[in-house]
């Protein structure tokens, strides 16, 4: 089974558990598709097409705070490969860590979750460089919530149009 055969699968699996169990579908989604580290699973394929059927806005709130958990995963990846990366790369972790101490991680981390850019590698840095738990959720979810709103909104306003364009009706 090839890649985009099991993404495929993915989606059409999400769609129909998020039916079925409404937010609480979409926040469990939400969390397996962020929680993957470097697989991307396509989440907010869901929050697109809910966006359209149940309130956009609970259900971009919903999807953030799942899609926040989830990414705790990379967060705790790099904590517990903290010591391994340092050993390897001394000199690179010394100027990210002096960077961040410098200019600040937070508002970085809330730009970074709010685009569909690959998110883990943010959270690894940030395990990586001990930055606080509760900022890197806060921040998180803050960028995760904007984005999936965002998303929740588009399909709000133009399933109906894509279902039409394309005969699925």
């Amino acid at each position: 089974m090839d890649l985009l055969s099991l993404v495929s699968q993915f989606i059409l699996w999400s769609q129909g558990f998020a039916i079925t169990w409404g937010y609480l579908g979409i926040f469990l989604v939400s969390i397996i598709g962020n929680a993957t580290i470097f697989f991307p699973i396509p989440s907010f394929a869901v929050v697109f097409v809910l966006g359209a059927v149940l309130d956009p806005w609970l259900v971009g709130v919903v999807a953030g705070v799942g899609a926040a958990i989830g990414e705790l995963t990379g967060y705790l990846l790099g904590r517990g490969g903290r010591e391994l990366l340092k050993k390897r790369n001394r000199k690179w972790f010394t100027k990210a860590k002096r960077w961040s101490e410098k200019r600040g991680v937070f508002p970085v981390i809330i730009i970074f979750a709010a685009t569909p850019i690959p998110y883990d590698i943010i959270g690894i840095l940030c395990g990586v460089i001990k930055y606080n738990l509760k900022k890197f959720f806060l921040a998180t979810l803050i960028g995760k919530i904007i984005i999936n709103v965002l998303i929740a909104w588009a399909g709000s306003y133009s399933v109906a149009w894509v279902v039409q364009v394309f005969g699925w009706a």
